[in-house]
């Protein structure tokens, strides 16, 4: 029986769609024939924190080129879907919605935020992809579901071993804390100390607030100089934290700062100039006292881009791919309902950031923590603590 023309146009419209969308769903759910498996970058290239998100890119990039040449994963080579989120939330639930729906990745590895983490893991876990965080380390985040995972040191692990190393070590009892109460990071971070600081009898004699964009801190510090602290522990973001120990500096407080991975940026050196020496800072990464493969890590990178020595988020989203590459491999399919399993059992990943165990609740234990210390403007590494993996 023949069609009219505009009944034939209407039917093969149908099947037109019906075709991408059968292609749409196979390619989502990591059983399609191309030759690629799509896994989407989630950071910042350009705003306040590019500083997180350039270097996390550079990782993964590096990662991915290692596994292509190696033969890429069952078969098929890697390729990193990039977009910039510039540091925004509503703009990195836009990106993380993109990079699944109009990109079909498998896999997404950041932000290297906090904040953002928490608002994109929602969403990769209604869609029934990974998301495996290479930098967050505040609460609140592998909450989401199954499908949310991250690979960095937790505060919950670092800033009691440094408190530990501080009290025992550098003999430190009496601390002033500084929350930026607008931001997720510095909020949880510092919940973390407070409470890790009673269980080892430290005194917090000054406990203060600011927000990130801040640029006047003289009524905090006035507080804090007051109280004599031996250390002022701020648990947000290089920019801020340079801006307090200038003005820290200024009224003759010399006290040290303390933080966690927010301050590890060169502009906090930059902005805070002389006030930052001595300043210290917990992470899970750095290429001091290398291990073997963190040595071919670090010539591998300084090789590819230009001389450049890589820091924590380039490590560890280098460490992401791979752990994403591995599951896959033991998995024996990149299918995300399938990995997300052999992913979440994880144990002993030798990494170049450290040896991860991923652990019941998707969160890792890693070790060692690096603490570092800013000298002649430098980050320099002052000791490797050793954590216990379960």
């Amino acid at each position: 029986m023949l069609l009219h023309p505009f009944r034939t146009v209407a039917f093969l419209s149908v099947l037109f769609l019906l075709s991408l969308t059968a292609c749409s769903q196979q390619e989502h759910s990591g059983t399609a024939t191309a030759n690629t498996i799509k896994i989407g970058f989630l950071g910042a290239l350009t705003g306040d924190v590019a500083m997180f998100g350039k270097p996390s890119l550079d990782g993964m990039m590096l990662a991915a080129d290692e596994i292509n040449a190696r033969g890429g994963i069952l078969g098929k080579k890697i390729q990193i879907i990039e977009a910039d989120n510039r540091g925004d939330k509503q703009e990195g639930a836009s990106v993380t919605q993109k990079l699944i729906s109009r990109d079909h990745v498998i896999a997404i590895v950041g932000d290297p935020t906090t904040g953002i983490t928490k608002v994109a893991a929602p969403i990769a876990q209604k869609n029934h992809v990974v998301l495996l965080s290479a930098g967050s380390t505040g609460p609140g985040v592998v909450e989401s579901g199954d499908y949310i995972f991250r690979n960095t040191l937790l505060d919950s692990v670092a800033i009691p071993a440094c408190i530990d190393y501080f009290a025992n070590e550098l003999k430190f009892r009496k601390v002033a804390v500084v929350t930026s109460d607008n931001n997720d990071y510095s909020v949880g971070l510092s919940h973390t100390f407070r409470s890790a600081a009673k269980s080892m009898g430290i005194e917090i004699i000054a406990d203060e607030n600011i927000k990130d964009g801040d640029k006047d801190f003289s009524g905090q510090i006035t507080n804090i100089k007051s109280k004599n602290p031996d250390v002022i522990f701020f648990s947000g973001y290089y920019t801020e934290g340079a801006l307090l120990m200038r003005e820290a500096r200024k009224q003759g407080v010399k006290a040290i700062m303390f933080g966690g991975d927010g301050l590890f940026a060169p502009e906090f050196t930059t902005l805070g100039g002389a006030a930052t020496e001595g300043s210290m800072v917990a992470l899970g990464f750095s290429p001091e006292q290398a291990a073997p493969e963190t040595a071919a890590f670090v010539d591998a990178f300084k090789k590819r881009y230009a001389g450049q020595l890589p820091g924590l988020y380039a490590a560890q989203a280098y460490d992401g791919v791979k752990m994403l590459a591995d599951a896959m491999t033991r998995a024996n399919s990149s299918n995300p309902a399938v990995f997300k399993s052999t992913l979440a059992q994880t144990k002993n990943f030798h990494g170049v950031s450290g040896t991860v165990t991923i652990r019941a609740n998707r969160e890792p234990i890693k070790s060692p923590l690096s603490l570092l210390v800013i000298k002649n403007g430098a980050f320099m590494l002052k000791n490797k603590v050793p954590v216990k993996l379960d």
